[in-house]
C-alpha cells in the first residue's frame, strides 16, 4: 500500500515522532544530544519554525513544531540527514539511523496544544530517565526545564505556553507545573499519537454510537483533531494539491516564476537569476524561492544548485520571500 503524503501548511502545528531503526539508540551520550540540539536550534532559527515542546529519549525524539513558510518536510530532512551523517561519522557506523519515515501528526491547536506539551515533556519520566518531577524540572534534554526557568535556549518558544497560564511568569510556571503533575499517572496517552477516526470521535464507544446513528465522521492518521478540523484540513490540502497541479498543467515552472518576479520587481530577468548579496538580487531570489517551494512544491535541496547556495540559504530566502509577498501583496497570478 502506498504511503500517505504529508499534510502541511504555513502555521500548522505538528507533533513529530522520530524513532531509531530497529528501536536502536540514536543518542549514545550527551555529546550526541548536544550536537542534535545545536543543529535543531540552527534550523529552527533559519526556517522560522517555532518549537513549543521537545524531548530526547535514547531511541526516539518528540517535537512539537509550528511551521512558517518552510515546509515541515524540509525542516526535518535537514535536521535528520545532517544529524545521521554526523552520528555515523562519530561512531564509525554506516547505514540508516532512523526507522522509515518520521511520524508527523498535524494537530488542532485549540484542543490539543497544552495536552501535547504535557505529554511530550513527561516522556523522560515515563522512560525512567529521571526518577521524579523535581529532577525533570532541571533535566537538560527536554523542554520542561526551559519552561520552568531552570535552563535556557533561544529557540524554544516559552511565551505561547506560559501565557496560557497567566500574565505573571512565576504564577504561570506554578500553574503549568501543577498541570504537569496532574498527569503523572496517565501513562502513554495513545490517543495523542495515533488513532485516526477513533481519536477524532473521542474513543471507541463514541465511534460505535455514531455508527448506530448512521452519522459519518472524518478521521485521518495524519491529523489530531475533531471531525470538523479533520474535514477542513483535508479540504485545504486537496485544494493546495489541485492548485499545484493546475499551475503545472498551465506550464508554470521555475522559469515562469522568474518571469513573474522580473515583472513585479521591474528588473531584467538576468538579474533574477544573478548571484550575490545586493539588496535587489536578494529580494528577487527570495520571492522566487518562496513561490517555488510553496506553489510548485520544490525542495530547498533541489533549488540550491540553481543559485549556487546551500539549502539553508534557500530556506532563509523562503522566509524572506513570504514576508515580501505579504507586505507588498505580490500575487503569483493576477486575479
Amino acid at each position: 500500500m502506498p504511503r500517505s503524503s504529508r499534510i502541511d501548511a504555513p502555521g500548522a502545528l505538528h507533533h513529530i515522532i522520530v524513532r531509531g531503526i530497529g528501536r536502536r539508540k540514536i543518542f549514545n551520550d550527551d555529546t550526541d544530544r548536544n550536537l542534535f540540539l545545536c543543529r535543531l536550534g540552527m534550523i529552527l532559527r533559519e526556517s522560522g519554525t517555532l518549537c513549543y515542546a521537545w524531548a530526547l529519549i535514547p531511541n526516539h525524539i518528540h517535537l512539537l513544531l509550528q511551521t512558517a513558510s518552510v515546509p515541515i518536510s524540509t525542516v526535518m530532512r535537514r535536521l535528520l540527514t545532517g544529524y545521521a551523517m554526523n552520528y555515523n561519522g562519530r561512531h564509525r557506523r554506516a547505514g540508516h539511523l532512523f526507522q522509515n519515515r518520521y511520524k508527523s501528526i498535524l494537530c488542532q491547536q485549540e484542543l490539543y496544544f497544552l495536552e501535547l506539551v504535557r505529554y511530550i515533556h513527561l516522556n523522560p519520566l515515563r522512560a525512567k530517565l529521571v526518577p521524579n518531577l523535581r529532577l525533570l524540572d532541571r533535566y537538560a534534554y527536554a523542554g520542561h526545564a526551559v519552561l520552568m526557568g531552570k535552563r535556557s535556549n533561544d529557540w524554544q518558544n516559552t511565551n505561547e505556553v506560559l501565557h496560557r497560564y497567566g500574565r505573571s511568569i512565576n504564577h504561570a510556571r506554578k500553574k503549568y507545573r501543577r498541570f504537569i503533575e496532574n498527569a503523572l499517572e496517565m501513562g502513554k496517552r495513545p490517543e495523542l499519537t495515533g488513532g485516526g477516526l477513533v481519536r477524532s470521535a473521542g474513543g471507541w464507544e463514541a465511534v460505535k454510537a455514531l455508527r448506530k446513528a448512521k452519522i459519518l465522521m472524518k478521521g485521518d492518521e495524519r491529523i489530531l483533531g475533531d471531525s470538523n478540523f479533520v474535514d477542513a484540513v483535508l479540504k485545504q490540502n486537496e485544494e493546495a494539491y489541485e492548485r499545484r497541479n493546475r499551475l503545472k498543467c498551465k506550464g508554470v515552472d521555475l522559469d515562469a516564476l522568474a518571469q513573474r518576479v522580473s515583472q513585479l520587481l521591474e528588473m531584467p530577468i538576468e538579474q533574477v537569476w544573478s548571484k550575490g548579496k545586493y539588496r535587489h538580487i536578494v529580494a528577487a531570489r527570495s520571492l522566487l524561492c518562496f513561490w517555488a517551494v510553496r506553489e510548485l512544491g520544490m525542495s530547498a535541496t533541489s533549488l540550491a544548485p540553481q543559485f549556487g547556495v546551500s539549502a539553508a540559504a534557500i530556506s532563509k530566502s523562503v522566509v524572506r520571500g513570504e514576508k515580501m509577498a505579504r507586505e507588498n501583496n505580490f500575487l503569483l497570478e493576477d486575479s
